[in-house]
């Protein structure tokens, strides 16, 4: 399970809105003299504030400190199917345009492969919210107010 602390913001039913506590990553992300990974090391170095909706289950309160627990292989599983669905979904859309419209195929194709695409970046989005395999609360560190 992959863990980091996080502060909790808001609350929205069973969820939590969490911004991650301190920085992630060795130090060097500001100076570009870490480990190569450029992009990457920006998403998680940023200066710029980030917020996750995460479930709930141990009913944190707003303020508090707490452990936010990701299980094993969730990353991994959700970052093919956001590539791999998406894409395969834009290909087939376009393949089916452009032989339906044998007319105009070239913007048949590529009308058909942007509806594929946002499709699949649906289907993706209801994929990983019904799956339950999210990141959780797993335990309150720090209660606010105390």
């Amino acid at each position: 399970m992959n863990e980091m602390r996080a502060i909790v913001l808001s609350l929205h039913g069973s969820e939590a809105e969490i911004a991650p506590v301190g920085g992630n990553g060795c130090g060097h992300c500001a100076s570009g003299n870490g480990c190569g990974s450029g992009k990457l090391s920006q998403l998680f170095c940023s200066s710029k504030p980030r917020s996750f909706k995460v479930g709930n289950a141990v009913n944190a309160q707003v303020g508090d400190e707490v452990n936010v627990g990701l299980p094993d292989g969730v990353l991994l599983r959700n970052s093919i199917l956001m590539y791999v669905l998406p894409l395969m979904c834009m290909l087939g859309a376009a393949l089916l345009a452009s032989g339906i419209f044998a007319g105009a195929r070239d913007g048949a194709a590529l009308l058909g492969a942007a509806a594929g695409l946002v499709a699949g970046f649906l289907v993706v989005r209801q994929l990983t919210k019904r799956s339950g395999m999210q990141a959780v609360v797993r335990s309150v560190v720090n209660a606010a107010g105390s």
